[in-house]
């Protein structure tokens, strides 16, 4: 029997410490923002590190940037994405005990950096952990790196094209700069579990592929292989040609089915989740994203600016932000979080969903659930006093399979039942109410019961859920308005939060 028990230990130890690494945004391909890692106490700031370095940092003005999610491996190497003195895009690595730096990596080349879409508010950029070996990164012409040994101060660099590295590379460079000018990855990267990798790109003009203008979604192989499919073909409406900006791809549990939306364009476009074959990118579904109230309301609002991205629940089911129709104040500016089966039937929504990505915490972690549901979701809760609001800041767990009524609608809905509310502890003059909950994927920890959320005010709390308390806070900055930020925890407890431009780690 103990010999027994050795063998399944080994062989389960390499998924468990896979798990212990934030492979990218909320985490992992499911993007629940779900932490296996109990946090350490929020007591000091062990280290941190600038990530904008053309001058944003340390203003008075509101910052409308979305900064990548740091990237951490099973190894506690910390990778975040940083945009240097002359705006171009990097990847800085530390070693997550002391801060001390390990390496960097550019998103250029002698014939051009990664450029991002020119949108209201800076898209982030977002890398991935592919298997633990790769980290893979956005580059010129909609081409992607990966560098190996992510943990190593030297590796390998290498450099891909889902339409073909040899096409990119052709006619002595001219190609090169004939797709720096043409295509633009557009959302941030997801890995599956077998090491492929998912991206939406747009194609603006001529370009040596071939690839028709609008946009469409890519998938690379473990083995350098491209599949291509158009954003029009995903739902038929040749009106939303578009993967929306920023909309990380999802996957399944299973990983078999891979989830992206798609839109209009514009700042304040509409359009469609939608569901493909994780292997072949064969359309499978597609859903109208629609605003609950429905009527003259319509549908809702897909916004360029926003960092929303889906999420899949332990039970297969589909979580998506959106502003609301006749946007942007007929719901305070809150929009809706979507709710879909597995197969985009719609269910239930959440009653704020904009600019968010809702985090999974099992129900075990709240103490006070008496519901039957397996697992909560967790989502950021504002109520904009600018937009109708009273501002009164909140970040809410919401039961995905109990209901109640809207408060915040004049036309009669049913959302998501709160299971528990925590709102902001900093006044917000000369506006009502409290500064906002600053955080587009937020941390969960179900070992201590608790998730690590970040404020506008510059401090990032641990919410208790036994409580119902900020049961720990440490100031980071000053405070500042900002276009909202991930939060992280890393193998070894640390967290991490982005304020103001800069990556804190901290600690006990």
């Amino acid at each position: 029997m103990k010999h027994r028990q050795v063998i399944l230990s080994a062989a389960l130890a390499p998924s468990l410490v896979w798990a212990q690494a934030w492979t990218g945004h909320a985490h992992d391909p499911q993007h629940t923002g779900t932490s296996v890692v109990a946090a350490q106490p929020l007591n000091s700031i062990h280290w941190q590190t600038p990530i904008d370095l053309s001058g944003a940092a340390g203003g008075n003005g509101l910052l409308f940037v979305h900064y990548g999610s740091p990237i951490i491996t099973a190894g506690n190497t910390v990778i975040v994405p940083v945009t240097n003195s002359s705006g171009n895009y990097q990847l800085e690595a530390f070693k997550g005990a002391t801060g001390a730096a390990l390496y960097t990596v550019s998103s250029c080349i002698a014939s051009g950096c990664y450029t991002s879409p020119g949108l209201a508010w800076t898209p982030p950029y977002e890398a991935t952990l592919s298997l633990g070996t790769r980290l893979y990164y956005p580059g010129p012409g909609g081409t992607i790196f990966y560098r190996t040994s992510p943990d190593s101060a030297t590796g390998t660099v290498v450099q891909q094209a889902f339409y073909g590295t040899a096409l990119y590379n052709a006619n002595g460079g001219a190609n090169q700069t004939a797709f720096n000018n043409s295509i633009q990855i557009s959302t941030p990267l997801t890995a599956d579990r077998l090491g492929n990798i998912y991206f939406g790109y747009i194609v603006n003009g001529s370009n040596p592929a071939g690839l028709p203008g609008g946009g469409g979604l890519a998938r690379v192989s473990i083995s350098g292989v491209g599949t291509t499919v158009t954003a029009t073909s995903l739902s038929g409406d040749s009106g939303a040609p578009y993967i929306a900006f920023n909309c990380a791809p999802a996957l399944s549990v299973t990983q078999t089915t891979l989830y992206v939306a798609t839109a209009t364009g514009g700042t304040l476009g509409t359009g469609y989740l939608t569901s493909l074959n994780a292997s072949t990118l064969a359309p499978i579904a597609h859903v109208a994203l629609n605003d609950p109230r429905g009527g003259v309301y319509g549908s809702a609002t897909v916004a360029s600016i926003t960092s929303a991205t889906p999420m899949v629940g332990p039970d297969g089911d589909v979580y998506y932000g959106v502003l609301e129709g006749s946007c942007c104040t007929s719901h305070n500016d809150r929009g809706w979080m979507l709710h879909f089966s597995s197969a985009l039937s719609p269910k239930t929504p959440g009653s704020f969903g904009w600019d968010n990505t809702a985090s999974v915490v099992p129900s075990s972690a709240v103490p006070s659930y008496t519901g039957t549901s397996s697992y909560l979701i967790l989502t950021k809760y504002n109520n904009y006093a600018n937009a109708n609001g009273n501002g009164v800041n909140k970040v809410a767990i919401l039961d995905p399979n109990a209901t109640m009524q809207d408060e915040y609608s004049s036309v009669a809905v049913t959302v998501m039942q709160e299971v528990i509310t925590v709102t902001g502890v900093t006044a917000n003059p000369p506006l009502a109410g409290v500064k906002e909950w600053c955080i587009n994927t937020t941390a969960v920890d179900p070992v201590t019961k608790s998730a690590i959320i970040n404020s506008e005010d510059g401090t990032v709390y641990r919410w208790d859920f036994t409580s119902n308390t900020l049961l720990q806070a440490i100031s980071l900055t000053p405070g500042r308005g900002e276009a909202y930020t991930p939060t992280v925890i890393g193998p070894d407890g640390t967290a991490y939060a982005v304020n103001d431009a800069t990556l804190f780690a901290v600690g006990r």
